[in-house]
């Protein structure tokens, strides 16, 4: 019993000195440069979700996030985010059966005294439509609209921390 035991604490004690050393960190553990840890971030919609969901990730990574302009630090802009769906399947009635939601972002990041750079992505997701169920799949459609905002903002920090001047 005693060696099983220790078997088990050699091998997790192995196991995590080997993704240690590979370098290995835990998705969403990402390290923005010194240049960013102070930012103004603006969008055209100032009160949207996804500019919500970027100032709050920004402020966990203790970022100071600007409340007015500052030609010296660093400007997130948010562009635009927009959803779009494409029918993939319909019902024997005509009615559609699936859609895929295309969730588009086109943001920049602009240093002082530089051109700004231009980053733009898509998320996707299937939705399933139901018309018999129209309330319930209004909560999911509603739902997975969050969810994909939620990886949207995430992205967008992790773009942030590739950046290379």
């Amino acid at each position: 019993m005693f060696m099983m035991t220790y078997k088990r604490l050699i091998i997790t004690f192995t196991l995590a000195s080997l993704l240690s050393a590979c370098g290995f960190h835990l998705r969403g553990d990402y390290l923005l440069s010194d240049e960013l840890q102070t930012l103004y971030v603006t969008s055209s919609d100032v009160h949207g979700e996804l500019t919500r969901l970027v100032k709050q990730h920004l402020s966990h990574k203790k970022v100071k996030v600007l409340k007015h302009k500052n030609a010296q630090v660093p400007e997130l802009r948010i562009m635009s985010d927009t959803l779009n769906r494409r029918t993939l399947s319909v019902f024997q009635n005509g009615q559609v059966a699936e859609y895929e939601l295309i969730y588009a972002v086109h943001y920049q990041l602009r240093f002082a005294n530089e051109e700004p750079q231009n980053f733009r992505f898509e998320l996707n997701r299937d939705y399933q439509d139901d018309p018999n169920l129209a309330l319930a799949k209004s909560r999911e459609l509603s739902l997975l609209l969050s969810e994909l905002r939620r990886s949207a903002a995430d992205k967008i920090l992790r773009d942030m921390a590739r950046v290379q001047r």
